[in-house]
């Protein structure tokens, strides 16, 4: 990893989470110390309405968190109620904590590809539905990023388990003077809890 994105990784560790976050994490915790236990490959699809914001956020902490504590086999997804397109703002607000990001096409809905460490694979990032071609069909934890999409799609086929792991929307502050600040703050709450998940993996 490069300084700066181990240097924001080193200051989440000062986010104080509460115990009643913690329990709320703690089915993550336990779907993937159960699939490392059997030796099975540890699927994640985070989910949100448009798969634009919290979503992603949540994807790429957490394939950059399995990383940093090297958990192995551990594949991250993200998808929404309904195709839109990655907000911009978000793949800003990660190169200023230090990923390495390149927008690989120019459409309604473009394709980024960030890197959490040079010789990793990067992770692909667009905007798609949670059952779209690119996901898992079966055998992954969905994990609901925000109340629309928990409450609105009850079903989510193919899961194995379904995970109520709720974010607030940055969205809220589009286009006003807290934009910049309420985005990094999100992305850095996430980035704290998805620290705290892998934390607690035991190999």
């Amino acid at each position: 990893m490069n300084t700066k994105l181990q240097e924001t990784i080193k200051s989440i560790q000062e986010i104080s989470i509460s115990d009643e976050r913690k329990e709320v994490l703690q089915s993550l915790i336990d779907f993937v110390q159960g699939k490392l236990d059997a030796k099975e490959e540890i699927r994640l699809n985070f989910i949100c309405t448009h798969n634009s914001r919290r979503s992603h956020l949540s994807q790429i902490w957490a394939q950059t968190m399995a990383f940093h504590y090297n958990i192995q086999n551990v594949f991250c997804y993200s998808g929404g109620t309904e195709a839109t397109a990655m907000f911009p703002k978000v793949a800003e607000t990660l190169t200023n904590q230090g990923f390495q990001i390149q927008k690989k096409s120019s459409e309604n809905n473009p394709v980024y590809a960030v890197k959490y460490n040079v010789n990793s694979h990067p992770i692909i990032c667009f905007s798609k539905t949670f059952d779209d071609f690119f996901n898992p069909e079966s055998k992954f934890a969905a994990i609901m990023t925000c109340s629309s999409a928990d409450e609105n799609c009850p079903f989510i086929a193919g899961a194995e388990v379904r995970l109520p792991i709720r974010y607030e929307d940055p969205k809220a502050f589009d286009g006003t003077d807290l934009m910049n600040e309420k985005y990094a703050e999100r992305s850095l709450e996430i980035a704290s809890e998805m620290f705290y998940v892998f934390s607690k993996i035991t190999k």
